[in-house]
C-alpha cells in the first residue's frame, strides 16, 4: 500500500483523485485545502488529516517524512491552482514524495527545466495527468495516424465550450496571471492530445481572444488545426442550450466526426494505475503543450473570425 497526501482537496477535481487513490487499494492519510469545503473526503478518506493552514500540513509533512514508520508520504496529489503547481510539486520532492499533478504543470516551459533539476537533486519523481493520451479513442485515432501513409496530412477542427457562471471570473480561474486564461485552462491536454496523434508544432497562430473565449490555427507534423474553445454559454449552439445543455465538445478529422465524449469518468484512475506499475507522464512529456500555451498567450490576435471560425460569427 502507497501513502498518499493531497493538495487543493476543495478543488473540483479532487474527487477525482481520491476516487483514484482509492480504486488503486492505496490510502490518503492528510489533505491540505485554504477552503473547508472538503466533506467529499468522508466519502474516500474520513481518517484523513485534513489541514486550512499550509504551515501546519508542511510541518505535518515534515514530520512524516523524517521519520521511520511505515506511513511516511510516498506521493503528493496535486489539484491547487495552476499558479501553485510549480511550488506545490517543489514541496513534494523536498520531502521525499512523488508528484502527481493536474494539468497544467506548470504556466511556462522554463519552470520544467528548474523542476527537472529538482528530480534529479532528490531522486524523486513527477508525474501529471495526461488522461487523453489513455483515452480508448485517442489511441485509436493515434494507431489510425500512424498507418496512413507517412506524407498525408490530415483536416480538424476542434471545438470545446463549457460554459462557466460569473463565479468562474471572481476565482483564481479568471485571473490569466494564476490560470493562464481561457486557452491554457480548459485547452491545454486537448493541445498534449494534439501533439500525442500528430506530432511536432510546425505553426501556431492566435486568431481571437477575450476573457471568455479564445480561436487559433496550430498546425502539427501531421496535422492542420483550427481550434475554438470558450466558457461562454451564448456560444453553444442554440438546438443544444434549449434542451439544457451547456457543454459542447467536437473533434472532426478530414470532416469525420472523432466522438470521445465518453470515458472520461475513470481515466484518473487508469492514470494513478499507470504510475503506480511504473509509468505515466513525466515533466518531459509536458513540455510541447506547455509551450503551445505560452506561444497563445504572447501573441497579439491577428482578429480572424467569421467563416473561418463559425463559433465567433456576429
Amino acid at each position: 500500500m502507497k501513502y498518499f497526501t493531497l493538495i487543493g482537496a476543495a478543488g473540483y477535481i479532487a474527487p477525482r483523485h481520491m476516487k483514484a487513490i482509492k480504486d488503486t487499494g492505496n490510502t490518503l492519510i492528510a489533505a491540505f485545502d485554504p477552503n473547508d469545503s472538503v466533506g467529499i473526503i468522508d466519502s474516500y478518506f474520513p481518517d484523513a488529516n485534513f489541514f486550512t493552514e499550509f504551515e501546519r500540513f508542511d510541518r505535518h509533512i515534515d514530520k512524516l517524512s523524517r521519520s521511520q514508520e511505515k506511513h511516511a508520504v510516498d506521493y503528493v496529489s496535486i489539484c491547487s491552482p495552476n499558479y501553485l503547481h510549480d511550488s506545490h510539486i517543489r514541496f513534494a520532492l523536498r520531502n521525499n514524495a512523488d508528484a502527481i499533478c493536474e494539468k497544467p504543470i506548470v504556466l511556462n516551459h522554463w519552470n520544467i527545466d528548474a523542476l527537472q533539476a529538482i528530480e534529479k537533486d532528490t531522486g524523486k519523481k513527477v508525474h501529471t495527468v495526461l488522461q487523453l493520451r489513455l483515452h480508448p479513442a485517442i489511441i485509436a485515432l493515434k494507431k489510425e495516424v500512424e498507418e496512413s501513409t507517412a506524407d498525408k496530412k490530415f483536416d480538424i477542427d476542434l471545438t470545446y465550450i463549457t460554459s462557466r457562471g460569473k463565479w468562474y471570473f471572481t476565482s483564481w480561474k479568471g485571473d490569466e496571471k494564476k490560470s493562464g486564461g481561457v486557452a491554457t485552462n480548459i485547452g491545454v491536454h486537448f493541445y498534449d492530445m494534439l501533439h500525442f496523434v500528430f506530432g511536432k508544432v510546425v505553426d501556431n497562430k492566435l486568431h481571437y481572444r477575450d476573457d471568455f473565449k479564445a480561436a487559433g490555427f496550430i498546425e502539427y507534423e501531421r496535422a492542420r488545426v483550427r481550434w475554438f474553445l470558450s466558457v461562454d454559454a451564448n456560444t453553444i449552439p442554440k438546438e443544444l442550450l434549449a434542451q439544457g445543455k451547456r457543454t459542447y465538445r467536437s473533434l472532426t478529422m478530414n470532416g469525420r466526426e472523432i466522438e470521445f465524449s465518453d470515458g472520461f469518468t475513470d481515466l484518473h484512475t487508469r492514470i494513478y494505475e499507470d504510475i503506480l506499475n511504473g509509468g505515466g507522464f513525466g515533466l518531459e512529456e509536458n513540455r510541447v503543450a506547455i509551450e503551445t500555451v505560452g506561444s497563445i498567450r504572447s501573441q497579439t490576435p491577428l482578429g480572424l473570425v467569421g467563416d473561418y471560425h463559425p463559433f465567433l460569427k456576429s
